[in-house]
C-alpha cells in the first residue's frame, strides 16, 4: 500500500477536518494548530506506516494533540498561577463529543460562526475565504487587494473577537438566518469566485472551490427552500461552473466568445435555468438574482453571436444600482461596448478606481483599446494588466493579446 500524500488529503478534506476540530474545541486557533501537528505527524509516519483511511486518521491525531494542548495550558495555568493572571480561562481539558455529526452540519456550523453579525463585514469574508475555501492568507489578501500583513492582522483579530464574545460554532435558529443569510451568501460567493479564476497560480480555475461553493448552497437550500438570493446565487454558479470544460484547451484560457458550447454541461445549465427562473417569479430581484439572469442570456445563446447583450446591459445597470462597485461598473462596460461599440465601453470606465476594481480594469480598458484600433494605449494598458496579474493562464494569455499588437518580433 502506497503513502498518501498529504497536501493530496489536506485538499479534499481539511476543511471538513478543520470544521469538526473547530466545533469540539470551540476554537479556530486550536483547530487549526492540532491540525497542522497531524500533519507534520503525517508526514513522519505515512512513508513506512500508510494509514487505511487518511481523513480519519489526520482526525484522530488532531483530537489527541488537541487533547494534549488542553492539559498542557490547564497544568500551566495551576501552576504558575501568576502568569496566568490576566489570561483567558483556558477551557477544560478537551473531550470529544461522541460520534461527529454529518459533516455538512459541521461546515455550516463553522461558516455561520465565521459570518456572525459581531464580526465585521471584512472580518467575515476573510475568516471564510482562509477557512471555508481553503485559501492561504497571501491568496486571500491578492483577493481581497489588501497587503499580507494587513490580512494576517486582520485573520488573528476576527478570531480573536470570535473567542472573546463566545460566538458559538452552530447554524443559528430559524428567526435568525434571514440576518445572517446575506453574509453567508458573500462568502460562498467569493469561494466561487477564486474557483472560477485563481487569484495566483497555474492553473485558471480550481474546480473544487467551485463544487464545494455549490454543495454548501445546496446544504442551505432546505432551511431556506424559496429564498430568491439563495436560489439566484445557486442558479448563477451552476450556470457558470457549467462552462468549465470548454475553458482551457491545450492549457491555454478560452475566452467566452471563442468557447465550444457543445463542451458546456446541459444538466447543469438546464438546472440553473430552472433555478434562476424560479429566483425571478419574485419582486425586486437582488444582486444574485441579476447576476443569475445575465449568466441566463449566456447559457441560452447557441452562439456567441446570438447573445442578447443590449438585455445584458440592462440588467448590468439594475446591478448597478444595488451595487455601485467598480468590479459591476467594469462588467457593464463590456456589456454596453458590445451593443455601442468600444469608445462607449471605455467612456463608462472613466474615473474607475484601479485600486477596488483589480487587474479587471485594465484588462477591459485594454481590450476596448484593441478593439477601437488604439494600439498605443492598449499595449499599454495591456503591460499594466499583465503586471497584476499573479495567474498563469491569465497572464500567458494576456501577453500574446499584448504580442499580436506589437506585431512580429
Amino acid at each position: 500500500m502506497s503513502a498518501p500524500d498529504v497536501a493530496a488529503v489536506q485538499r479534499e478534506h481539511g476543511f471538513a477536518l478543520l470544521a469538526v476540530l473547530a466545533r469540539e474545541l470551540r476554537s479556530l486557533d486550536a483547530a487549526e494548530d492540532a491540525l497542522q501537528e497531524a500533519h507534520v505527524a503525517a508526514l513522519r509516519q505515512w512513508p513506512s506506516d500508510p494509514p487505511r483511511d487518511p481523513a480519519a486518521w489526520l482526525l484522530t491525531v488532531a483530537r489527541r494533540r488537541a487533547r494534549d494542548a488542553a492539559r498542557r495550558e490547564a497544568t500551566l495555568a495551576r501552576k504558575l498561577p501568576l502568569l496566568a493572571l490576566g489570561r483567558p480561562q483556558a477551557e477544560p481539558p478537551y473531550e470529544p463529543e461522541g460520534p461527529a455529526p454529518a459533516v455538512a452540519d459541521d461546515r455550516l456550523r463553522l461558516i455561520f460562526a465565521v459570518c456572525h453579525p459581531a464580526l465585521a463585514p471584512e472580518a467575515r469574508v476573510a475568516l471564510t475565504l482562509r477557512y471555508a475555501g481553503g485559501l492561504t492568507t497571501p491568496e486571500v489578501a491578492r483577493l481581497l487587494l489588501v497587503s499580507r500583513s494587513t490580512m494576517a492582522a486582520r485573520l488573528t483579530r476576527a478570531k480573536h473577537k470570535i473567542a472573546a464574545a463566545g460566538i458559538p460554532y452552530r447554524v443559528p435558529d430559524a428567526a435568525d438566518l434571514p440576518d445572517r443569510l446575506g453574509g453567508v451568501l458573500a462568502v460562498v460567493h467569493l469561494v466561487f469566485t477564486e474557483g472560477h479564476l485563481a487569484t495566483a497560480g497555474p492553473r485558471l480555475l480550481r474546480p473544487e472551490l467551485c463544487a464545494e461553493a455549490i454543495r454548501l448552497a445546496r446544504v442551505l437550500a432546505p432551511l431556506l427552500p424559496d429564498d430568491p438570493e439563495l436560489l439566484g446565487l445557486t442558479g448563477l454558479m451552476l450556470l457558470t461552473h457549467a462552462r468549465r470544460d470548454a475553458r482551457v484547451a491545450g492549457g491555454r484560457l478560452v475566452t467566452l466568445a471563442e468557447q465550444d458550447r457543445g463542451r458546456w454541461r446541459a444538466d447543469e445549465l438546464a438546472e440553473g435555468l430552472a433555478l434562476v427562473a424560479r429566483a425571478r417569479a419574485h419582486e425586486r430581484p437582488g444582486r444574485y438574482v441579476l447576476q443569475g439572469l445575465i449568466a441566463a442570456q449566456h447559457a441560452r445563446a447557441p452562439r456567441a453571436a446570438d447573445t442578447d447583450w443590449a438585455t445584458i446591459a440592462r440588467l448590468f445597470v439594475q446591478l448597478e444600482q444595488l451595487d455601485p462597485s467598480p468590479v459591476v461598473r467594469v462588467n457593464r462596460a463590456v456589456a454596453v461596448a458590445e451593443c455601442d461599440g468600444p469608445e462607449a465601453g471605455l467612456a463608462l470606465l472613466e474615473g474607475v478606481d484601479p485600486r477596488r476594481a483589480g487587474h479587471q480594469l485594465d484588462v477591459a480598458r485594454a481590450d476596448l483599446l484593441a478593439r477601437a484600433g488604439r494600439d498605443d494605449a492598449a499595449r499599454a494598458a495591456f503591460e499594466r494588466a499583465i503586471a497584476r496579474t499573479a495567474n498563469g493562464p491569465v497572464r500567458a494569455h494576456l501577453e500574446r493579446r499584448r504580442d499580436a499588437l506589437a506585431g512580429p518580433r
